[in-house]
């Protein structure tokens, strides 16, 4: 294959989305998120921690103190997309990912994921 056939390739698979964990084994505390591209965002979470730069300060700290050897990069749960060209997955994984915070409750003491702001 070509450069070209290999790009375009590219852009027709889909890649998977959903929601992931990074879960610290040391303490038993996590960060639960949603992405559009589950490899990308789990990669772009280590990369961050590796650089010292993640922007959740209680996980960075918790990442300094007991190493990578205590945290695991998972993947929760997938979407998977229907075949609509206007599709905008972006409501589904809110639902998906409130159903995996209601589950793990990964908040204050028991993780680094912000509490959802409750609306009135």
């Amino acid at each position: 294959m070509n450069k070209k056939e290999l790009t375009r390739a590219y852009k027709q698979n889909r890649r998977p989305m959903g929601v992931y964990r990074v879960h610290n084994t040391a303490n038993g505390r996590s960060l639960v998120g949603r992405s559009v591209d589950l490899p990308a965002m789990l990669n772009r979470e280590r990369a961050q921690l590796r650089l010292g730069v993640h922007r959740n300060a209680a996980l960075q700290r918790d990442w300094n103190q007991f190493g990578p050897e205590a945290f695991i990069f998972e993947v929760l749960d997938t979407l998977t997309a229907p075949d609509l060209p206007a599709y905008d997955p972006a409501e589904d994984l809110k639902v998906l990912e409130a159903l995996w915070l209601e589950r793990l409750e990964p908040f204050d003491g028991r993780g680094y994921t912000a509490r959802p702001k409750v609306r009135t």
